[in-house]
């Protein structure tokens, strides 16, 4: 049986990431001028400071379409055990989470519109590790999606240390 202060940190942390999320998104929507969408030189990153650790930026690479991680929060380090800036999801990802993600991220491109979902860290042998991720389409031509701007709330059990992940 659970008791208060247990319910509350497993309801506490979906709850903390979904003011994350509505955080973001709401200031992702504000950069938004007469239905184009924002650039990315729109950008303040002080005005998410405290989102940081986690947020991300993706590039997008046309003919064939591909993606490369151009910017990896720092608390992010931890949850894939090394730097990911740089990075093709090929190069990330083994081949069933990157399918994943190239799906989820061509839907932002082809949709334009922002995408939300959860994503286990099981394919890194952290099956006590979810993602709960925001990608939000960034365009310099204010229509074409050339970025990607992501969050993701790490959920893992309290006091659970994310180095040390180790793929599958």
């Amino acid at each position: 049986m659970l008791t208060n202060s247990q319910m509350s940190t497993q309801l506490g942390a979906p709850t903390t990431a979904l003011r994350a999320h509505e955080e973001l998104f709401a200031y992702w929507a504000g950069l938004r001028q007469r239905g184009a969408l924002p650039r990315r030189c729109d950008l303040d990153p002080g005005r998410i400071k405290r989102l940081l650790p986690t947020v991300s930026l993706t590039q997008v690479v046309r003919e064939p379409r591909d993606y490369r991680l151009r910017l990896a929060g720092t608390g992010l380090y931890g949850v894939y055990g090394g730097e990911i800036t740089g990075k093709k999801l090929t190069d990330v990802y083994n081949s069933a989470a990157a399918d994943y993600w190239r799906e989820e991220l061509d839907r932002v491109v082809e949709e334009r519109r922002p995408r939300v979902g959860h994503h286990s860290m099981a394919w890194r042998g952290a099956s006590h590790v979810t993602l709960l991720w925001l990608r939000l389409p960034l365009a310099t031509n204010g229509r074409d999606v050339d970025v990607i701007l992501g969050y993701d709330a790490v959920m893992a059990p309290r006091g659970e240390a994310l180095s040390g992940i180790r793929a599958a």
